[in-house]
């Protein structure tokens, strides 16, 4: 006769269901798959004046603060950058070289965080030593940082 131990069962926090992504990732990921059906139907014609009609509407949509940021940086990086096409990333307006994602801006609401971002992908030629940022916080867009904005995507997009 053997005596088999049962294992103790835990009654902290490990018990407690893990929902996985939170509402706004989840969201994020079926815009993303809107995204990649829509441009999966697009004629390669007019998939560039898509993208911006699609990054327009998209910035149309935010909240006031983040729509006016979103918009100078709409004007900004088509302009330091115009061989970037405008598409929506993950819901995000985005801005691709080939087709692969160098920029983005992120607003605050998107993920219900304090403060919208620009980001950059491994596609933004940024590299400067063995760290750098890719993500930059923004709050106001000042003259000093439009111009170091224009320098980043210029750099990015090089």
């Amino acid at each position: 006769m053997t005596n088999a131990q049962k294992p103790a069962r835990s009654t902290g926090t490990a018990d407690k269901k893990f929902d996985g992504f939170t509402a706004e990732e989840r969201a994020a990921m079926q815009d993303h798959a809107k995204e990649l059906k829509a441009s999966a139907r697009r004629s390669p014609r007019t998939a560039k004046a898509d993208g911006e009609s699609d990054v327009l509407a998209k910035i149309a949509e935010m909240a006031d603060a983040d729509r006016v940021l979103a918009e100078r940086l709409h004007e900004i990086v088509r302009s330091a950058a115009p061989d970037l096409s405008p598409k929506l990333w993950y819901g995000m307006p985005a801005y691709a070289r080939d087709g692969k994602v160098v920029c983005f801006f992120q607003s605050a609401q998107k993920f219900k965080s304090r403060y919208a971002t620009l980001g950059f992908s491994d596609q933004a030629n940024l590299d400067d030593g063995t760290m750098w940022p890719t993500t930059y916080a923004l709050t106001e867009l000042t003259a000093a940082t439009e111009a170091r904005i224009v320098e980043l995507i210029g750099k990015a997009a090089g």
